[in-house]
């Protein structure tokens, strides 16, 4: 009997999962492609992914408490 329960568990586990997959990543895409937007933006003649970090000397006190 025991046998047959993690039989069950595992389909079960399975069916749910491809679900949850199915509906979360699904309406994601969906609301992506309705309203046009590019999570990765890539850029098809861009001359590098590369983006600014814009980095700039601190003073020192600024350190001290960052959060």
């Amino acid at each position: 009997m025991n046998q047959f329960g993690n039989n069950i568990t595992i389909i079960v586990n399975s069916i749910l999962l491809t679900l949850v997959y199915i509906i979360g990543v699904g309406t994601t895409s969906l609301f992506a492609k309705l309203f046009r937007k590019r999570f990765l933006e890539l850029r098809k003649k861009s001359d590098s992914y590369w983006g600014d970090s814009n980095l700039r000397k601190k003073p020192i006190r600024e350190y001290y408490r960052q959060f």
